[in-house]
C-alpha cells in the first residue's frame, strides 16, 4: 500500500523501530544504556487546513538565529504556526506534565502560577500539574479546565535554598521513574515564582529542550557563568559552550528528562563527596549536560524573562513566561 493511500485511510498509526545493542554493550548513543527493546514511534496525518504558504526563499525571522548548528530549531515568535502544531499534538493525544517546587514560603506563588498557566499554558491539551511541596495543606485550590488536574507531591525541605534547588533534580528523576513515565508523555520543569503572561504551547515540546538565559543570549561563551573549576563534574572549559541555559525552564519527553535529571543528580552527589559545589548549583550541571547531550529544541528568552531587570527589547515580540516581582513581606507572612 502506498504512502498516499495510507494517509487517506488513517489519521494515526505507528512504526516499530528496533534498537540493537552493539557488541560489548555499546549503543550509537554513546554513554546511554544499551537496549534491545521495541518501541512505538507515533506518526500523524493532519486534516485539511488553510494557512499561508511557507516560502522557501523567505526566512521566518531575519533578526535572530532560528536554527542551531546541530539543526535544532530555536523557538521565537514568528517561526511557527501554532494551528498546525496543535493539530499534530491533538492527534497524538499527548499529555503534558508541568512540575514546580513550592518549598517553605514559596508556596505563596502557587496560586498565581496555576491561574496564569490555566490561561496560557498548553491551552486545549491535557495537562497534569505536579506541585512538589513540604506544605501540602497550603496548596490552593484553583479551578482547572477540562482534561487538566493537580497532583500534590509531599517532599522534605532543606535549610539552604541551594539544597532545595539541587535536590529538585533528584526528585524529578525519582518521580519520573515511579509515576511520570506512566502518566504523561512530556514533562516541563519550571520555577514557581514566575507567571505565564502569553501563549506557551506545544511549540516547545520535543525530546529535549532548554531555554536561553535572558542575561546571556547575546553574550560570547567566555562571558557565560559556567563552572570553570576542573574539580567539579559541571566543569566546562573556556573554549567550549553553545549557549547558556536557564535552570528555571527545561523539559522534553519523560524518558529524556529522566536521563537529564538523573545525570545531574549523580554529578552533584560526586561533587559533594569531593567537597565541591558548582557555582550555580543545578543550573551549572544542566548546562554541562546540554552541552554534551544537545537539546532537540532551544527556546528563546521569550520563554524566560524578567521585565523589571531587562525591560522589553524590540527583539522580543512576546514575553511568555516572566518573573514575578517579589513582595518579600508577603513571603515572610
Amino acid at each position: 500500500m502506498g504512502a498516499k493511500n495510507m494517509g487517506r485511510e488513517k489519521e494515526t498509526g505507528s512504526l516499530q523501530v528496533r534498537h540493537r545493542a552493539k557488541p560489548g554493550g555499546c549503543t550509537c548513543e554513546g554513554d546511554r544504556e544499551s537496549t534491545d527493546e521495541v518501541y512505538t514511534q507515533k506518526w500523524v496525518v493532519t486534516p485539511r487546513m488553510v494557512y499561508a504558504q511557507p516560502k522557501a526563499l523567505v526566512p521566518s525571522r531575519k533578526d535572530v538565529l532560528v536554527l542551531t548548528p546541530w539543526l535544532a530549531p530555536i523557538i521565537w515568535e514568528g517561526t511557527f504556526n501554532i494551528d498546525i502544531l496543535n493539530e499534530q499534538f491533538r492527534l497524538q493525544n499527548s499529555t503534558i506534565g508541568l512540575t514546580v517546587f513550592a518549598i517553605k514560603k514559596y508556596v505563596v506563588f502557587v496560586k498565581l502560577f496555576l491561574e496564569t498557566a490555566e490561561q496560557h499554558f498548553m491551552v486545549g491539551h491535557k495537562v497534569t500539574y505536579y506541585v512538589f511541596t513540604d506544605r501540602p495543606a497550603d496548596v490552593p485550590q484553583v479551578p482547572l479546565g477540562t482534561g487538566r488536574k493537580l497532583v500534590v507531591l509531599t517532599v522534605r525541605n532543606y535549610t539552604r535554598w541551594q539544597d532545595v534547588s539541587m535536590h529538585r533534580m533528584e526528585m524529578i528523576s525519582q518521580f519520573s521513574e515511579r509515576r511520570f513515565l506512566h502518566e504523561v508523555d512530556y514533562l516541563v520543569c519550571a520555577d514557581v515564582d514566575m507567571k505565564f503572561r502569553d501563549h506557551v504551547g506545544v511549540e516547545i515540546l520535543s525530546a529535549l529542550f532548554g531555554t536561553l538565559h535572558p542575561g546571556f543570549y547575546s553574550s560570547s561563551r567566555e562571558a557565560f557563568t559556567y563552572e570553570r573549576r576542573p574539580q567539579s563534574q559541571a566543569y566546562i572549559p573556556w573554549d567550549e559552550g553553545d549557549f547558556y541555559y536557564m535552570g528555571a525552564f527545561f523539559g522534553g519527553s519523560v524518558v529524556e528528562v529522566h536521563r537529564l535529571t538523573k545525570a545531574c543528580h549523580e554529578a552533584m552527589v560526586k561533587d559533594k563527596a569531593n567537597g565541591i559545589e558548582a557555582v550555580w548549583h543545578d543550573e551549572s550541571h544542566l548546562n554541562k549536560y546540554l552541552l554534551y547531550h544537545k537539546p532537540t529544541k532551544v527556546l528563546s528568552p521569550e520563554y524566560m524573562w524578567d521585565q523589571k531587570l531587562l525591560g522589553w527589547p524590540s527583539i522580543m515580540k512576546k514575553l511568555r513566561y516572566v518573573a514575578v516581582p517579589k513582595n518579600h513581606q508577603a513571603i515572610r507572612n
